[in-house]
Order: structure tokens, then C-alpha cells, then sequence
């Protein structure tokens, strides 16, 4: 899914036509407050963002998307009349990943568009089941858009069935895999741990469902 802030309303439909004749999903918005809300709801792969927009500037939304964790990697093109050397640096300085000026061609915006996903796509380490997602690169769990801080164990715990969803563990198996081979603990230790980590991640904890007589999975 592509997002496009843009108040331009024949700009905002061309570069959504011209999107989904290629292939990519795409959704447009005209003004920041509806974008906030959008990926509140669902994240985008990359945003195009102009920089002249009403209630606040595309440089200020910028810069609130790359303060927040879950958006700080978000790959942004931003898509403006301005083409002078100022507005180019302070948009690429303020954490743009690229930047095309208009008036310009729908095939060199698909070019920049897939050349971006690309690079970014190298990197990708993010695992999603609903309405929960975990970056395995930055340590970072995301329940609704808002961090949830776990302890280690509950961590690898979490990052161990995310990222082999369906597979039913048993408790011996995640002793093995999470505590390592030389624990001697109880197994009890797995199902206090799961029971933490369901109450931490809130409505997403319905995700880990148990299976009776066996262990856990990620449904």
C-alpha cells in the first residue's frame, strides 16, 4: 500500500491512477490529520508527501513520522512544487528518502517508487499477524501503532513464534530454544512468561493461542 498526501486533488488522482495501473495498492489524502489517522489503521510501504498542505507544512509531518518509532523508517518521497536547491536539502535533511519536483513524469515517479522499495526492502525485518508487529532489527514490538516494552526472554519468546506462525512449540521445545539446553528449571516458567506476555500485548494477546496438552502458537 502506497499513501500520498497531496491537496492537489487532479495530482492526488493521477499519481493513484498511475499507481494502481502498475500494480501497487494505493490510497490518497488531502490533508495531514487524515493521513495520521490512515496509518493509525494500517502502514503504508512508502508515503509520497508534498510539502505545501493545509493545517501544517509536509516538512513538519516530515519530521513527526521520523520521531516516531513505528514510522521512523517509513520510506518518504517528497512530491512538490518547490524545486529549488533550499526546499531539496531541507526536505532530504529533515529525513525524506528521496524528492521529485512538479511538474513531472508518472514513469520516473513509478522508477523512483520501485528503486525506493528496492533499497528499503534489503532491510526488511518486520513481522506482522494483525494488529500486532515485530521488527526484529530494532528490538521493537508494536501493538495498535504503540510500543509494548517486554523483558528479553519475553522478547525471543515473542520474535520465536511471530516469525514461525502456525508452528505449534512445546514447552520443552522454547525451554530448549529460549533458556537454552542447560536450563533445569520448570516448565512452569514458559506458561508464567506467555501468561506476562498476553497481558502486555493487550487485544493482541489473543494472538498466542494454547495448545492444550502441547504448547503455544501464533494463530
Amino acid at each position: 500500500m502506497i499513501y500520498i498526501l497531496e491537496d492537489d486533488d487532479s495530482i492526488r488522482k493521477l499519481v493513484i491512477y498511475a499507481l494502481r495501473q502498475t500494480g501497487f495498492e494505493a490510497e490518497g489524502f488531502e490533508a495531514p490529520s487524515q493521513l495520521y489517522k490512515a496509518i493509525g489503521q494500517k502502514m503504508p510501504q512508502l508515503l509520497l508527501l508534498d510539502i505545501m498542505l493545509p493545517e501544517e507544512d509536509g516538512i513538519s509531518v516530515l519530521s513527526k513520522l521520523r520521531n516516531k518509532s513505528e514510522t521512523r523508517e517509513l520510506p518518504i518521497i517528497m512530491l512538490t512544487a518547490k524545486s529549488t536547491e533550499y526546499d531539496k536539502v531541507m526536505g532530504l535533511d529533515s529525513g525524506a528518502d528521496d524528492y521529485i519536483a512538479k511538474p513531472f513524469g508518472t514513469m520516473e515517479l513509478i522508477s523512483r517508487i520501485k528503486a525506493l522499495l528496492r533499497r528499503t526492502a534489503k532491510n526488511e525485518t518486520i513481522y506482522r499477524v494483525g494488529n500486532l508487529s515485530v521488527d526484529e532489527q530494532k528490538h521493537i514490538v508494536l501493538v495498535e501503532s504503540k510500543e509494548v516494552i517486554l523483558t528479553l526472554k519475553e522478547y525471543e519468546i515473542l520474535l520465536l513464534m511471530i516469525k514461525n506462525q502456525g508452528t505449534v512449540f512445546s514447552r520443552d521445545t522454547l525451554l530448549e530454544r529460549i533458556w537454552g539446553y542447560e536450563y533445569d528449571g520448570e516448565s512452569r516458567t514458559v506458561d508464567v512468561h506467555i501468561k506476562t506476555l498476553r497481558t502486555k500485548l493487550r487485544e493482541a494477546g489473543e494472538l498466542i493461542e494454547t495448545v492444550r496438552g502441547f504448547g503455544y502458537k501464533i494463530r
